[in-house]
């Protein structure tokens, strides 16, 4: 990628550009490597009028032939474009390169399930009486406003997109300044699908709020999908309120991860690790509380410190590096204030990493991973999401409290259980409030398995086939036959 590339937006089929200009920053350097321009509601507006347009003139809504091609040619573009994708998004959004490469890998496949999905979805008839007949059709809603969030902007927008196509429907994404270059390499694969109508797919990228605030209020657009923080979906579901817009989405996270005695400690410390430090803990399934059995906790506490201390922080552009920075230093500074406001009402440091502030990744948005040791989970740093490599610790002594403390929380949108015994596992899932529960495992996750969020993490699911419900109206048509025999 040049070093100073212009990011654009992609509405009806064409290039567009807006008045204020913002620089792209490497988050590993702080140096710039591009600019994008930020949307207002004018470019907002078009991106809506050409979706609806789109809709209604279009053969898509009810080509599922066209639907299901146009979504495989996206997966193949995507497979084409994934060295391009890779590399772009390292760079924008501080990734390593493995944790990029797993981003992008996660997208043909979606494609192709939904492709699938939109071939074989379909309504259901019956007779509810003699000569009546009822025909359930599941149609396109319209226009599905797409607001994904900057820490995997790839993945997370075309995991709503992908049902919303399939469905039907139209789609307006509202992506990420801070991934603004990113964004316009997805919106040049999408240039790219011969079988995809005009106006079909549109994006804008912003740092604000302008022009999610007319997707948001327009009647226009009936449908949003949000993968982004609980706060932002509950204001969103408020304002959608008024035009009883139909809301989805995946929200934030505080996952548990709870370890037993019996625990394969071998196999799961290196998960715990992973679940803190990958995307930098940018990531609303990290794994931000610790549960551990006593009689292990010593070992844990000490095996974990050995890990997070050895572990190589640095940018993607370093083959080595196992955790890349934050996105910004604004956010490591947030984390930090974070650290220290917990460490102040009480809580142990076991592992006090926190900003790089000497040597060459100084001038990057590092944080390294820090470990605290609590005795009161109301702590807030067990309570709220961090979204940064901070991990809470904190000793259980039953299987009864083990999931109290799981679930002491605001957040339900997964959990992971370690134990080597065959029943307890299962028992313990099926008490957590949280959408996902992985045993003996973490971060596991299948195109066509239901992904979302219990209480403040969600609402809805994404993957899987239920997905495409959040994009689909039900029209029932009522038929009566006369079915008495012609008199000659």
């Amino acid at each position: 990628m040049a070093s100073q590339s212009i990011a654009r937006h992609w509405i009806d089929g064409a290039w567009v550009d807006a008045q204020e200009r913002f620089e792209s920053v490497n988050p590993a350097t702080g140096e710039v490597i591009g600019s994008y321009t930020e949307a207002t509601e004018v470019e907002a507006a078009q991106a809506v009028a050409a979706a609806v347009k789109a809709f209604r003139e279009a053969d898509w809504r009810g080509n599922r032939r066209l639907r299901a091609k146009a979504l495989n040619e996206m997966a193949d573009r995507f497979e084409a474009r994934s060295g391009d994708l890779i590399e772009v998004l390292a760079l924008e959004n501080g990734k390593v390169k493995p944790e990029a490469e797993f981003e992008v890998s996660m997208v043909p496949s979606k494609l192709r399930f939904y492709a699938a999905v939109a071939l074989t979805d379909f309504g259901r008839a019956v007779e509810t009486s003699p000569g009546r007949y009822t025909t359930t059709l599941r149609e396109p809603a319209g226009v599905a406003g797409i607001i994904a969030p900057w820490n995997s902007p790839i993945v997370l927008f075309v995991r709503s997109l992908a049902p919303a196509l399939a469905a039907g429907c139209t789609a307006v994404g509202k992506l990420p300044g801070f991934t603004a270059q990113t964004n316009t390499r997805m919106c040049e694969i999408f240039s790219e699908v011969k079988s995809l109508p005009r106006g079909v797919v549109n994006v804008f990228t912003e740092t604000h709020s302008a022009g999610a605030r007319v997707l948001i209020e327009s009647p226009d657009v009936p449908v949003i999908s949000l993968t982004g923080s609980s706060k932002t979906g509950q204001a969103i579901m408020a304002a959608c309120a008024k035009n009883m817009k139909r809301f989805g989405g995946e929200l934030g996270g505080k996952t548990p991860v709870l370890l037993f005695d019996d625990a394969d400690l071998d196999k799961a410390l290196p998960k715990v690790e992973k679940a803190l430090t990958v995307f930098a803990g940018q990531f609303c399934m990290t794994g931000s509380r610790l549960l551990v059995h006593r009689p292990i906790l010593d070992s844990v506490r000490a095996r974990l410190a050995a890990r997070f201390e050895a572990l190589k922080v640095g940018p993607a552009s370093d083959p080595l590096s196992e955790m890349g920075p934050m996105i910004n230093v604004a956010n490591v500074q947030r984390v930090e204030s974070m650290v220290e406001a917990a460490i102040a009402a009480g809580a142990r440091v076991a592992v006090r990493g926190g900003p790089v502030r000497e040597g060459p990744l100084a001038k990057g948005a590092f944080y390294r991973p820090t470990l605290l040791e609590i005795s009161s989970h109301s702590i807030p740093i067990a309570q709220e999401e961090v979204f940064g490599p901070v991990l809470v610790m904190q000793a259980f002594d039953t299987e009864e409290e083990a999931v109290a403390l799981a679930n002491n929380s605001e957040y339900g949108l997964a959990a992971s259980i370690w134990s080597s015994d065959v029943d307890r596992p299962l028992r313990i899932a099926r008490q957590i409030e949280a959408g996902t529960v992985w045993i003996n495992n973490w971060a596991v996750i299948y195109d066509e398995t239901e992904e979302g969020g219990y209480k403040q993490s969600g609402v809805g699911r994404l993957n899987g086939v239920s997905a495409i419900d959040d994009f689909l109206e039900y029209r029932t048509l009522i038929h009566e036959v006369d079915l008495r025999a012609t008199r000659e």
